[in-house]
């Protein structure tokens, strides 16, 4: 895919925001759509290649809307600034999230503030084996690439049912867990991108894999 194209045309975009121009460029807008989701199925082949446990998801599954939800936003512009898709995706919130856009482009995963019923079931599986959760995400090639997890914000005290000298208390604090790494648009345009994909990916999977565990059990 050329992404040059896509980060032409969301730039141009979030200088006309508003559905008039968006009509008037709806053909190179589908041209642009259509090449991402040509894009994610390879990548959707790639990441199947190295993974036995991968969920297939084909690039029209996927992709995100470009609409920003105006309902619950009403301060938000009518359109992102970027294209965003979860592959990997048994579970919406639990998937592999891909995002290229004009601010930012973006490759993670995990559970960013999940619902209270999500967060309650990965508490209960670090207070059982809070121990793996730990060699994952302090793991130097881990720590190297993604930092840890992404800061959020943590509680004061311990959750209810567990208590301040629990093994496990500064990751039972946490409110969200996830990870991911961004990218300059030079290195999206870049010809070793997929590659660093496939790294990224590979990287994650623990770390995904034993959330989305801890939410299915």
């Amino acid at each position: 895919m050329d992404f040059s194209l896509m980060f032409n045309f969301l730039e141009r975009l979030q200088k006309n925001n508003h559905k008039d121009w968006m009509d008037q460029h709806r053909k190179e807008y589908f041209a642009v759509r259509n090449s991402f989701i040509d894009w994610l199925d390879k990548m959707n082949g790639k990441l199947a290649e190295i993974d036995p446990d991968y969920f297939d998801t084909p690039g029209k599954k996927a992709i995100n809307r470009i609409n920003n939800n105006l309902m619950f936003f009403p301060n938000k512009p009518v359109y992102k600034d970027h294209f965003g898709a979860g592959l990997d995706q048994l579970s919406k919130q639990g998937d592999f999230y891909i995002e290229i856009g004009v601010a930012e482009s973006f490759l993670g995963g995990g559970y960013w503030y999940p619902s209270s019923k999500v967060l309650k079931s990965i508490r209960e599986a670090i207070d059982y084996n809070g121990v793996e959760l730990e060699s994952i995400i302090y793991k130097k090639s881990f720590q190297e690439l993604f930092g840890g997890c992404l800061p959020a914000e943590t509680l004061k005290n311990a959750p209810k049912g567990y208590t301040n000298d629990h093994p496990y208390i500064d990751l039972l604090k946490m409110k969200s867990f996830a990870a991911g790494v961004t990218f300059s648009r030079k290195e999206v345009l870049a010809p070793s991108f997929e590659n660093k994909v496939l790294d990224v990916y590979s990287e994650l999977l623990p770390f995904r894999r034993y959330l989305n565990k801890a939410i299915s059990v």
